[in-house]
């Protein structure tokens, strides 16, 4: 049995929908609450095992790396002034990460999250790995990747997480067409990427994490698909078996402005510190 030990984290989306603010601040550092997407991100993928952590990033935002590195002399000005709340927020972060690779590949123009994955990947890649969406965070128990790992290590073929969705949400996600073959698990048979509602084969959309195996990524570099949906159908096509699995957790999304709004709200009512102080305040100026 082999486990995923590499989490691959796309970044280099154009960001469009946040424009003109993405243009000097990556979406993935916009805050929920007090911290940016891309911790939360990063928290779960350590907490599901993951040793390796590798950012596909525009070059605009190569540096994104630095929110996890120690500034020394940011913490000596800190030490000086005695603010000793934030020196151990940030050495919260800093244990957090203490025992994983961290770094960024960068994705020289945006043509799609397959061909993001093919660029952190290597040549001969023989063990699995994760990838995950950056716009998508989760808020569970157990963290979702990890979920995907406990249901990936018996069939060890690819997996993808899958949560069940509103009606009038589907339009906006990969859709899949599946087989359950028992409680929250399922047998893939196709992915509709985005469809109408009349046309969505089920109410189960794709929740931005996957596993895939190496012969998956062997596929994707032999078709050159550019969004892993596409190159996911002609693996299902060739005769191979995907699996879905339907993760438990409160999704958040942040694909566009106002997903990003109502997940900063729910963050920011729901912390453990703001969250009581920021829900009185709610209620006198509604």
């Amino acid at each position: 049995m082999i486990k995923p030990k590499k989490a691959i984290i796309t970044l280099a989306g154009l960001g469009i929908d946040f424009l003109p603010l993405s243009q000097t601040t990556p979406k993935e550092l916009w805050p929920l609450a007090d911290k940016p997407l891309l911790h939360y991100i990063v928290k779960e993928a350590i907490e599901s095992g993951m040793e390796e952590l590798i950012f596909v990033v525009k070059k605009e935002h190569k540096d994104i790396v630095n929110y996890f590195k120690v500034d020394s002399k940011l913490e000596k000005i800190l030490k000086e002034k005695k603010a000793n709340v934030i020196l151990e927020e940030m050495k919260n972060l800093q244990e957090m990460v203490k025992d994983v690779s961290i770094s960024s590949i960068v994705q020289k123009k945006p043509s799609g999250d397959a061909q993001a994955v093919l660029q952190a990947v290597s040549p001969s890649e023989e063990e699995p790995v994760v990838v995950i969406f950056a716009d998508d965070v989760v808020f569970s128990k157990k963290p979702v990747t990890l979920q995907l790992k406990e249901v990936f290590k018996t069939p060890q073929k690819p997996i993808i997480a899958l949560s069940s969705v509103k009606d009038e949400l589907l339009p906006f996600h990969g859709v899949v067409k599946g087989e359950k073959i028992a409680n929250k698990y399922f047998k893939i048979k196709d992915i509709v990427e985005k469809p109408s509602i009349s046309e969505a084969p089920s109410n189960l959309a794709v929740k931005g994490r996957y596993i895939l195996t190496p012969d998956f990524l062997t596929t994707l570099k032999q078709g050159k698909r550019v969004f892993l949906a596409d190159a996911l159908k002609d693996y299902l096509k060739s005769g191979k078996v995907v699996y879905g699995y339907e993760t438990e957790g409160n999704w958040l999304e942040s694909n566009n402005k106002l997903d990003w709004m109502k997940s900063n709200l729910y963050t920011c009512l729901n912390h453990p510190y703001y969250g009581t102080e920021l829900k009185k305040y709610l209620k006198k100026i509604i």
